[in-house]
Order: structure tokens, then sequence, then C-alpha cells
């Protein structure tokens, strides 16, 4: 198994790597007002980038900047960076902007280089669910990510756990090895891992209640069991969840389990 570790929780849920929103059928919120002010505008939201004049986004990459309380995190598909931030007039101030250390290939840490340079300073525009931030030729174009990557329904999405939590690390699940959970009205089927089976459950807001779940007794590999054992500690009793897009994560205790929406 890979191992990473978890971002800080203050910065994990401003990036949506953790609890964002849970919820089934959680209604979008209603778009502001078009040009919207930005410094009474952006409390809350997401926005992922759509476009860049000036500078090229890497293929297959997108940045992520989200704004919370007074601080701004952003992800331009490498490194993590956050700050406080203030508006005025239509000026982006970022007050000593921190950024992780990861190495990734060249083009994304280059990404990372002007996504930085670019907060700091940038005029910043906000019409309707579109953000645009221009600064020295470069200009990049973001939309809301709850228009451009709404929250899966809980229910009738096949979730495949690609995740195992255990305290503050995240644990890879091996190769070749699949386990995935479908949520019904009452009731959850169960990959395991190895076993399969099903079993009831009582959604209460952001809780889900799991009852007694029944498997099959096949017996398998090391791998195969051992993520059999993770996902059935999380299921059982009480474990909070919560949905970002594609994203689905269970916590039970120090245990929990990160989940994809299969496409």
């Amino acid at each position: 198994m890979k191992h990473r570790h978890l971002l800080p929780l203050a910065l994990a849920s401003m990036l949506g790597l953790a609890a964002c929103t849970g919820g089934a059928a959680t209604p979008a919120p209603s778009s502001p007002p078009a040009s919207a002010d930005p410094a009474t505008g952006l409390d809350g939201r997401t926005f992922l980038s759509t476009g860049a004049t000036g500078a090229t986004l890497v293929p297959g990459s997108q940045v992520r900047i989200a704004f919370a309380g007074g601080n701004i995190a952003a992800n331009a598909g490498c490194n993590s960076m956050s700050g406080s931030y203030t508006i005025v007039g239509d000026r982006l101030d970022v007050d000593l902007l921190a950024m992780t250390e990861m190495a990734c290939e060249e083009p994304l840490m280059a990404q990372d280089g002007w996504v930085a340079a670019l907060l700091d300073g940038a005029t910043i525009t906000l019409d309707g669910d579109t953000l645009t931030l221009a600064k020295d030729g470069v200009a990049l174009t973001l939309q809301d990510r709850e228009v451009a990557d709404p929250d899966r329904p809980l229910l009738g999405t096949r979730w495949v756990v690609d995740g195992l939590i255990s305290g503050d690390a995240v644990s890879s699940v091996p190769q070749g090895v699949t386990a995935a959970l479908v949520f019904a009205d009452g009731r959850v089927d169960v990959e395991a891992g190895c076993n399969t089976g099903s079993g009831t459950v009582r959604i209460d807001g952001a809780t889900i209640v799991f009852g007694p779940i029944a498997l099959t007794k096949m017996a398998c590999g090391e791998a195969a069991m051992a993520v059999e054992q993770a996902v059935t500690t999380v299921l059982t009793g009480e474990a909070g969840y919560a949905i970002e897009a594609g994203s689905l994560t269970l916590t039970n205790g120090a245990a929990g389990l990160m989940l994809r929406a299969a496409p």
C-alpha cells in the first residue's frame, strides 16, 4: 500500500479534501447576481479553473481556489497554498502565502509558480458563477465548483474505495483489490474487498447509522482481507459522511474511507 499524510484539517476542509457537503440531495445555492462584489460574494465558495490567457494550464490539471472566513486556499496541481486575504476595490491581496513543498514534474511546478504569483495583487472580478483573476498579462478564469462539478447523490451512486484512513494517514487500496458501496433507501450493498453482502442503513443529516452487514464467507489473500477489515470497521455503527463533487468521505472514529464515484 502507498501511504500519504492528510493535510491539516483547516486547509483540507477548504480544499474539499475532507468534509465539505453532506447529504444526498443538497440543493446548490442560488447564484449571486451578475457582477457581484467579490468582497462579499466569495466567502464559502470554491472555484475550478476553466481557462487561462498569458499562461498555459498543464493538460489534465485544474487550479482550485477556495475562500473561507478571510482565508484563501489554492492548489494548482501539485502543492497546496494558503494564507489570509483581503479585497480592496478590485484587488486581491494575499498575506504570507504558505505553500507545501512536494516535488512534482516540472510543468506542474511551473504552474504552482505562476498561480502563486498571480494570487497576490490580482485584479479580481466575480460575475455570477465566474471568477477572473488577472495580473501582469496573465488572466485565469474559474467557475464555481458546485456548477462546474456538482455533488453526486449519495443514493444510487457506486462509490469505489480508493483510500483507507487511519488516524492522520491514508493508505491506497492495493492493486487488484476492489471495494465499493451502493446506497439505496434504507440499504447498502457492499463489496468489501473479498466478500460481498448488504445491510440496513439510516441516514440522519451528515451521519449514516449502519445496521449489521451480512457478508459471504470466502477467504481471500492477505491484501484483500486487510481491505475488508478496514471497510467493515467503518461500516459499524455510526459514521459521519461528506460529499464533494465525485468524492465521498466516511469517518468512524480514527478510521475512515475515501471513495470516488464510479463513471
